[in-house]
Parts: C-alpha cells; sequence; structure tokens
C-alpha cells in the first residue's frame, strides 16, 4: 500500500507527458498479462486433464484450450476433457480450438455439461471434433444456421457464402470421426437443434454421462481413434487435473459481453473527458486508459460495426463542444448519434459466421447511459468549466491615487501599508525605499502598482 500512494504521488508530480507514458505502461502490462501463457500449471504423465468452457468461443477460450491441449501433449496425459457449455463465438477461435483438438496426440473428449448446458453455432463444431463426444441429461446440440446480429435479413449471396463454407467444414469434420454428417449439415443449414438422448440416438455424439466421474468411468477401457491408430483409455488409475484459466484469462474472457464492453467503452472515453477537463487528476486518466484497453479487448473478439464506434466519437466530440456555446442543439445532436452509434454497434453490414450467437446491448443498458452521459456533459462538465470562467471571489478594494507608505524596500517588489491594511506591491518607476510615501496607480491579480506621488 505504501508503494503505490508513492508510486502515485511521484506520478502526479511527474509532467503531462510522463504522466502519458505512465497509461501507456499500464495499458501494454494489461495487455501483456492477458496475451500470455496459461499459468504454469503442471500437467501429470497419464492424467486426465479437464479444461473447462464456459460462455462465448473468443480468442481468449481458443488459447487456453489450445494451451490446456499442448501441455497435455508434452506431459503425455491420458485424455483431455473439455466441458463445454456456449452459445457459440467467433469462427477464427472456434477454428483454433478445432484443429488443437484434430491434431492432438492425446484423445480429446468434448463433454456438454452440466444439465441445462449447450452447445449451439460454434459448440457443436468442437462437439464434432472430439475424438469422444458426450453429453448430460437435460443438456442440447445444434443450430448453427449463419444469423445476421442485428436480426435482420442478409444477403442471399452472401449468405449463401457463409452457409455452404461452414456445411463444408462440418460435414468434413464429422465424417473424419464418423458420426452423423448429414445431420451435422442440416445444422448449419436449417438450424436443427437435439436433446442429448436425441443425439445419442442419431449417432450425433457417442454416450450420455451424467457428470464427469460418470463420464470417465464410461470411458475407461473405451477404444478410440487416435491418428489412424486404436488406442485404449486406461483411466481407472489416472489422476484428474483441472486445468483452470488464469485470473487475467478469467478477467479478458468475462467482459466479451456486448453489455460489458459497451459499459468500458462508455464510461473509459467520459474518464477520459474528465482528465482532459482537470489535467493531474491521474485516477480519471488511469481508470479512462485501463477502461477503453478492456473494451478494445473485448470488442476485438465480438462482431463490432465501427460506423457505431464513430457515431459514438462524433457524439463525444458534439458534447465537449456543446460545452462552449449557447443552448443544447449540439447535445440534442450528441444524444442521437450516441443512441444511433449504440444501436449499430454490434450489427456489422456483413454477414456473421454460423459460429457466432446473436449479440446486441441491453435497451436499458443504452438509455441509461445515454441519460449518463448528457446528464454529465450538460450539468458536470458545464458547470466545472463556468467556475473556470467566473472571476475571483476576492477582488481589491483600493481605488487608484490612493496613498500609503512603504513598509519596505520596492526594488521593485515589497510591502506596502495602504488603509490600515498591509500589501504586497510593485514599484512601477524605480525603487521605493522603506518609509516613503506611495500612491496606487493600478492592480496586477492581488498586487498593487504603485510610484511615488508627484
Amino acid at each position: 500500500m505504501l508503494f503505490l500512494q508513492y508510486f502515485a504521488r511521484q506520478v502526479k508530480r511527474s509532467g503531462r507527458w510522463a504522466r502519458a507514458a505512465v497509461l501507456l505502461l499500464l495499458g501494454v502490462v494489461l495487455m501483456l498479462g492477458m496475451a500470455g501463457p496459461s499459468c504454469a500449471q503442471g500437467t501429470s504423465r497419464g492424467a486426465v486433464v479437464v479444461l473447462e468452457v464456459r460462455g462465448v468461443i473468443d480468442p481468449i477460450v481458443a488459447g487456453y484450450v489450445e494451451q490446456g491441449i499442448s501441455a497435455a501433449n508434452s506431459a503425455g496425459a491420458e485424455l483431455v476433457v473439455i466441458q463445454l457449455d456456449t452459445p457459440g463465438g467467433l469462427d477464427t477461435a472456434m477454428r483454433v480450438i478445432v484443429q488443437a483438438i484434430l491434431n492432438s496426440d492425446v484423445p480429446v473428449a468434448v463433454f456438454v455439461t452440466p444439465s441445462g448446458a449447450r452447445a449451439a453455432s460454434a459448440g457443436v463444431f468442437i462437439t464434432m471434433a472430439g475424438h469422444v463426444a458426450a453429453m448430460a441429461p437435460g443438456t442440447n446440440i445444434g443450430a448453427a444456421h449463419p444469423v445476421d446480429i442485428s436480426q435482420g435479413e442478409i444477403p442471399a449471396t452472401m449468405a449463401d457464402k457463409v452457409t455452404n463454407d461452414a456445411a463444408a467444414y462440418i460435414r468434413a469434420i464429422a465424417e473424419q470421426r464418423g458420426r452423423n454428417a448429414d445431420w451435422a449439415e442440416k445444422a448449419v443449414r436449417q438450424s436443427v437443434s437435439l436433446t442429448a438422448q436425441q443425439a445419442l440416438e442419431s449417432r450425433v455424439v457417442d454416450l450420455v454421462a451424467g457428470d464427469l466421474d460418470d463420464l470417465l468411468t464410461r470411458l475407461n477401457g473405451r477404444q478410440v481413434t487416435l491418428n489412424g491408430d486404436q488406442v485404449t483409455l486406461e483411466l481407472a488409475a489416472a489422476p484428474v487435473e483441472k486445468r483452470s484459466m488464469t485470473w487475467l484469462q478469467v478477467i479478458a474472457h468475462g467482459i466479451v459481453d456486448p453489455n460489458i464492453a459497451y459499459l468500458l467503452l462508455s464510461l473509459g472515453t467520459v474518464a477520459l473527458v474528465a482528465e482532459f477537463w482537470n489535467p493531474g487528476a491521474i485516477i480519471p486518466g488511469v481508470t479512462g486508459a485501463i477502461f477503453l484497453i478492456l473494451a478494445f479487448v473485448a470488442l476485438g473478439s465480438l462482431p463490432v460495426n465501427w460506423g457505431g464506434i464513430v457515431l459514438i466519437v462524433f457524439a463525444f466530440i458534439l458534447f465537449i463542444l456543446d460545452i462552449k456555446v449557447t443552448g443544447f442543439a449540439l447535445s440534442v445532436a450528441g444524444a442521437i448519434s450516441f443512441v444511433f452509434g449504440s444501436l449499430l454497434l454490434f450489427s456489422p453490414f456483413n454477414p456473421e459466421a454460423p459460429t457466432m450467437p446473436r449479440l446486441s446491448v441491453s435497451p436499458w443498458l443504452l438509455a441509461g447511459m445515454t441519460a449518463l452521459l448528457v446528464g454529465f456533459f450538460s450539468v458536470v462538465v458545464t458547470a466545472g468549466l463556468r467556475a473556470q470562467k467566473r472571476a475571483g471571489l476576492m477582488r481589491i478594494q483600493v481605488p487608484a491615487g490612493t496613498t500609503g507608505v512603504a513598509l519596505s524596500d520596492l526594488d521593485p517588489q515589497g510591502a506596502v501599508q495602504v488603509q490600515s491594511e498591509m500589501w504586497t506591491a510593485v514599484a512601477d518607476a524605480g525603487p521605493v525605499r522603506a518609509g516613503e510615501t506611495i500612491e496606487v496607480i493600478g492592480t496586477d491579480g492581488l498586487r498593487l502598482r504603485v510610484r511615488r506621488p508627484g
């Protein structure tokens, strides 16, 4: 704590460029931490490595799974289990996971769990890629048809290209694993879904298990095809090692949500504006920089319409400009620009791949942030600027021509007594000695300008 306090004092004392460098350094450290390897978690030979994937499939999740499978391969683990519950995710991140599974030298079991979980969109591809595909009772798999994020119609030609590519990809995966390739293609083209039992009966998955222990019991002694060879799983005495995300990965993955990304983007920009109008405050600047870095990390893993970003930035420019003019026309225009930008933010013009779930900003959050920003710029910032422009409350009430006496030598500055009060004064015409009579000819801030009378 003492170190942090010392660091904050040193940053506050530094110049503007130094503070900017500190903010940049904090951002770089944060980014490196998120992009760094999963923590040094050891993996025993012959162990069962358990990875847990929850939420949107993004680059953070892809890196986590790829690192986990790589560690299992290096250590000679017996099996990798991916516990899966996802609405979908980025096509590029999904393909990284699928390739890691297909090229693994250790069998990989994809387990859709717990009860109530789903393997939708990107989850279908990942489940199909597993050497073993399993589901818990009460789970479902499917619904991988391309959709427009804005829930509107997408151009037929573009939709056909996206659909055909995804259908061919999932069919190739299903055929390689000996699963129901026809159903897999229908999941992409027609958004069909199956319950766990239906998926088992349709040869979409290999088994239904109640939990992880039940899955490992059922897999013990089972033969799987691994790189063209039949391998028997020996799991009776295999230790189970859960490989978790690092805390930085958890944070980075947790913010990949449209509402959180939108909130970070908005609040980060407000904080930087507050730092701009009050240089040296440090806390708003650091907070804003961190929020914006996290926002851009999240936006990099989401389908973003950069036109929406431009409209939001333009709204902030209008809010700032309105501070310096009379009336509220620019604030109204800024509010309109902010609302349209927020609506368009996750509505890209091109159709998204069938691996991505539907995303949008909550209308309640949109309305709340709009009201907050309008209030912030029209009340708080405007009041602050007016306070800065307001004339000082302390005024010098000594009229020109008033006489007094010098209390010290004025060469050119010293102390004088005028109307029984002591003032700091500056001699305009040559030095004035202590005890001489002086005449006030004007003021300079809170100092009197004086000269010898006559």
